[in-house]
């Protein structure tokens, strides 16, 4: 599929290659539309705001007659434990902007995922910023201040197309790492804005903070049980993630 060619059903942003590799198995470029089964699509936007608007823009001019929002997202608040599946009722922008999902098909999300084993929380709300939160202070900040909880920065982006475009919106998230989990900063920099590692650059971090490395076993088996949690759910609502006219 190239970029010309209409989407029949829902467009999917997803910020990271590893959120992609849970909705197909073939070859996923970056910043282009990639086609799914079921006349839906991708978009591997990377992460943040302005990525994600591009990618929403860009489904919606091709066509999709839904947009959603797939990945993985940080805890908020202690009740969202790493690798619970979260389809939040509204997503807040930390500048002041509220959306909220689409009724009928966030009912049949949850349905679906609720065939699931995986843990599954269907009311709250989600925070979308415009930098990471890495800090188990800074998160619990952004809890009192907007009582959501969880927090990405893609989903209020992808919201505001959809609302300016007519069209539905969802977002479904697994979430990686907990309320008191600190995510180092030279881990987070040491990855591309798609989530791939940049080996020269972990390897710089891991010698200017060594203690960085007792960090990693537990980072990668968060982001490997939310990857997992991603593939239950995608599987169970299939490739249009549960949308349908």
């Amino acid at each position: 599929m190239n970029p010309t060619t209409a989407i029949r059903t829902t467009g999917v942003v997803v910020a990271l290659a590893s959120e992609a590799a849970t909705l197909t198995a073939g070859n996923v470029q970056t910043e282009r539309l990639t086609p799914l089964a079921d006349g839906a699509a991708l978009w591997l936007s990377g992460m943040g705001p302005a990525a994600a608007q591009r990618a929403a823009e860009g489904l919606a001019d091709a066509g999709a007659k839904a947009l959603a929002v797939f990945g993985v997202a940080g805890a908020l608040d202690a009740c969202l434990g790493n690798g619970a599946l979260f389809c939040p009722e509204r997503v807040l922008h930390d500048i002041g902007h509220d959306y909220v999902a689409d009724a009928r098909w966030r009912d049949r999300v949850l349905q679906q995922l609720a065939t699931t084993t995986w843990p599954l929380h269907a009311n709250g709300s989600l925070l979308s910023v415009q930098a990471p939160l890495l800090t188990a202070s800074a998160k619990t900040s952004a809890h009192h201040h907007h009582a959501a909880l969880a927090v990405d920065m893609e989903s209020a982006a992808v919201a505001a197309v959809a609302r300016a475009r007519g069209l539905p919106f969802v977002c479904v998230r697994a979430i990686v790492d907990e309320v008191n989990d600190t995510v180092p900063l030279a881990l987070h920099d040491s990855v591309d804005a798609w989530g791939r590692p940049r080996p020269l650059g972990l390897i710089a971090a891991l010698c200017r903070h060594p203690s960085v490395l007792a960090d990693l076993p537990r980072l990668y088996s968060r982001m490997q049980r939310a990857t997992r949690a991603l593939r239950v759910a995608a599987k169970a609502m299939g490739p249009a993630l549960g949308w349908s006219p």
